[in-house]
């Protein structure tokens, strides 16, 4: 097993000359709250079966972290292993995120909504040690799925279930001990340094297999840094973690970041608007992120007549480009100021739109580089466009990530460290990009990038399906929805219900499931057989629900 991430294109020395790279960990910040203000609320989670939300003050949170990485040590969880957390934003999160750098180990954060099939594969791909799960989260029970997967994969030693029973419980296993004081490093453990791999977080998959896309704790506090610069956030703030833990969004840029900056980090497990503004009132929320359908819900809350949330300052909007009727109706409705960003996995926080020109920028474009980030928009031979032409949309800098996990086939960087995104973009003459398509088959659908390759492939295993195509169609609410389009074989027939329920079958995550199905004689192809999709998508824009 590899016990540290690597430094492509040898970043290291000029990140470090610049100021980029700090050579900091979580627990160099932790150590500072608890001298600085150790009672103040650290983490404040609401759960929907939950009367009231659960708090942690950052004397607390240490103490739990102390006697989380504990356990992880007495596991044999060390320097170079993975843990994966499959959660939904709850508080333990922040306990795991913390108690893994604790014993060097790597943070694997993993979507609830991930089924035994897209679940085994990363487990087994990240060769994890340790799973934990809630022990049933929206009626699922991912204490049993947990348990099949251990049986199949001899690399999962361990398994924690917050919520559950016995000797596998979070409380009872996780939570053991004596209360704490400080920072504690269990005895023969080794703290995660600044370059080690620190977080594993898988790709979509849109081209083939999801892969782990690695990061340090460099890469992951560029990007904290240089977001809390262009947007102002520190202590005072109170930081809003209703987007998926499971998505970088999430976990960097609101769990640990609100941490760094020594805020208060406040979760939601189960997103609903008019719950949502509620909690950022109550709580005096400041700052808010997630994708287009989080801001269109906070808006329609306060338009039905939830009082707006005061505090509210910064909503940062990624995943898609962002209607330029929700900016106005955030800015003039709830009084939230709209910044746009563009990032991807590998990239964190590329792109991002400062607070001082959102009102003119965010709704036609998706920011401008950040600190320690390097953007060019190319042709397809390498060379640089013109401003306002389209072209590849090609980064490089502090944030980058260190490569893909056990894929050292996978050539990343090119000489001069430039990483293509995938993206087509163009630029202005500011320096502000706005996104114009995709190089890849990618299907975002609230802000959850669709496997479409994978999901097509499994509707070919159906027996009534000849040829099968996905694509998306323009949603009001959710950015796109999923269309297959179909060829059924002779004698056949299929309704979108013998497609859910394949899906069903096939243990796919439900986000991931065609929302409406078109059957065709035939698929408009190109004359070698190659399907034409740039008419499909036409032939779906006809079912696009308008804006408000």
């Amino acid at each position: 097993m590899e016990t540290t991430a690597y430094d492509p294109n040898n970043r290291g020395p000029a990140m470090r000359a610049a100021g980029l790279w700090m050579d900091e960990t979580m627990d160099d910040f932790l150590a500072r709250h608890l001298q600085a203000f150790p009672d103040k609320q650290a983490v404040v989670g609401y759960r929907v079966d939950r009367a009231q939300p659960f708090r942690l003050s950052y004397r607390e949170l240490a103490d739990r972290v102390n006697r989380a990485a504990a356990a992880m040590h007495r596991m044999g969880i060390g320097r170079g292993d993975v843990v994966s957390v499959q959660m939904p934003n709850w508080w333990e999160f922040a306990v795991l995120a913390l108690a893994c750098g604790r014993v060097g180990a790597a943070l694997n954060p993993l979507m609830p909504i991930f089924r035994e099939r897209e679940l085994g594969f990363m487990l087994d791909s990240a060769q994890s040690k340790l799973l934990v799960v809630p022990k049933t989260y929206r009626g699922f029970d991912h204490e049993a799925m947990a348990r099949d997967l251990k049986a199949q994969l001899p690399g999962l030693r361990h398994i924690a279930v917050v919520d559950g029973e016995g000797p596998d419980g979070f409380e009872q296993s996780m939570q053991a001990g004596p209360a704490t004081q400080g920072i504690v490093v269990p005895e023969g453990a080794t703290p995660l340094a600044p370059d080690d791999l620190a977080g594993l977080m898988f790709t979509s998959g849109t081209t083939g297999s999801p892969k782990g896309v690695m990061h340090s704790s460099n890469t992951m506090m560029a990007c904290m840094h240089a977001l809390s610069t262009r947007f102002g956030i520190g202590a005072d703030d109170v930081y809003l973690a209703s987007t998926p833990v499971g998505h970088t969004t999430g976990h960097v840029a609101v769990v640990l970041i609100g941490l760094r900056q020594g805020g208060t980090v406040v979760m939601q497990d189960l997103w609903d608007g008019r719950k949502g503004v509620d909690i950022m009132r109550e709580e005096k929320v400041s700052y808010f992120a997630g994708s287009t359908p989080f801001l269109n819900d906070v808006c329609d809350a306060v338009a039905e007549g939830r009082p707006a949330p005061t505090a509210l300052r910064i909503f940062l909007c990624g995943g898609a480009p962002i209607p330029p009727v929700l900016v106005e109706k955030a800015r003039d409705q709830v009084g939230i100021t709209v910044c746009s960003l563009w990032g991807m996995t590998e990239v964190l926080s590329g792109t991002l739109t400062e607070p001082q020109r959102a009102s003119q920028k965010s709704a036609s474009t998706d920011g401008r580089p950040l600190e320690g980030m390097d953007i060019r928009i190319t042709d397809d031979d390498g060379r640089e466009v013109p401003a306002g032409q389209a072209g590849r949309l090609k980064v490089r800098g502090a944030q980058m990530f260190l490569g893909y996990h056990r894929r050292p086939d996978i050539v990343a960087f090119d000489a001069e460290g430039w990483f293509d995104s995938g993206d087509l973009a163009r630029q202005d003459d500011e320096g502000y990009i706005r996104i114009c398509g995709r190089t890849k088959d990618v299907l975002i659908r609230g802000g959850e990038n669709v496997p479409v390759v994978e999901i097509e492939s499994l509707l070919l295993k159906h027996p009534a399906v000849q040829t099968a195509a996905i694509v998306g169609y323009p949603d009001a609410r959710l950015g796109e929805r999923a269309c297959a389009f179909v060829t059924l074989r002779p004698g056949h027939a299929l309704s979108l219900q013998d497609v859910q329920t394949h899906m069903l079958q096939c243990k796919v995550a439900k986000q991931y499931w065609p929302e409406r199905l078109e059957v065709l004689q035939a698929m408009p192809a190109t004359p070698t057989g190659k399907v034409q999709k740039f008419r499909l998508r036409e032939l779906a824009s006809a079912f696009s629900t308008p804006q408000a």
